[in-house]
């Protein structure tokens, strides 16, 4: 059997080579849409980071719908997205960073025990608010706060899709002490065949060459955002 490496590097070459000649022959091309600013390094003043992960934009028994994010002011289209894939996302987003060992790092399970309590105290307290207030109780420089839009799983198989796995989701820097936003970044993906959007090379090459499931590509954009953020380049694309 031949090493994983060396397969992905000959599927990587193929790809490749099908992506020129379909270049070539076609009349233009369209690139990517995307914003982008002014790269900056993580910030460096970031010791102490509250993880809090994920949380679905729209809950559980409500109706899709245009909302705008609690923290950016940004338009999606939102629907309620499982617990357990809320928590897939924000467990992975942990484990990013525990795997790294450069932060003085509080737990998703500790920043979800501060917002409780929060709650408790003051139903009404907005988002943003909320978010400050775990920080600063938690004697933290950062707060790592995101929401899904959408997380709809793939119809078919590896190499046969009825339905492609689609998922939309933000993730914020924010500081505690006066409420800016450090850094932020968005990641929302329907993903297509090759023969249709010469700019999906680089999602069959991290998949394989297959049809990926949600999960799989909510990591492939975790980890988009995640190299974003360590160079501190803010994107806001629609993929």
């Amino acid at each position: 059997m031949r090493p994983y490496h060396e397969s992905r590097f000959k599927l990587k070459q193929r790809l490749s080579a099908v992506f020129l000649v379909a270049l070539l022959l076609s009349p233009g091309c369209t690139t990517e849409k995307q914003s982008l600013k002014k790269a900056v390094p993580f910030p460096q003043q970031v010791g102490k980071m509250v993880v809090f992960g994920f949380r679905s934009a729209v809950q559980k028994g409500m109706s899709p719908d245009t909302i705008r994010s609690p923290i950016s002011g940004s338009a999606f289209i939102a629907e309620p997205v499982p617990p357990q894939k809320v928590d897939f996302l924000t467990e992975a987003l942990f484990k990013h960073f525990t795997s790294s060992q450069r932060y003085n790092l509080v737990s998703p399970s500790q920043a979800q025990g501060v917002l409780s309590t929060l709650l408790k105290s003051n139903p009404t307290m907005d988002e943003m608010e909320l978010f400050r207030e775990i920080g600063r109780s938690l004697s933290a420089d950062a707060v790592l706060a995101g929401y899904i839009y959408r997380w709809r799983d793939r119809v078919g198989t590896d190499y046969a899709a009825d339905a492609p796995a689609s998922v939309d989701f933000d993730l914020y820097l924010i500081r505690p002490s006066d409420g800016r936003i450090l850094w932020k970044g968005v990641f929302d993906k329907t993903q297509k065949p090759l023969s249709e959007n010469l700019l999906e090379m680089e999602t069959f090459v991290e998949s394989g060459g297959k049809w990926v499931t949600a999960e799989q590509l909510a990591r492939i954009g975790l980890d988009r955002l995640l190299g974003d953020l360590r160079t501190g380049r803010e994107v806001d694309k629609k993929q």
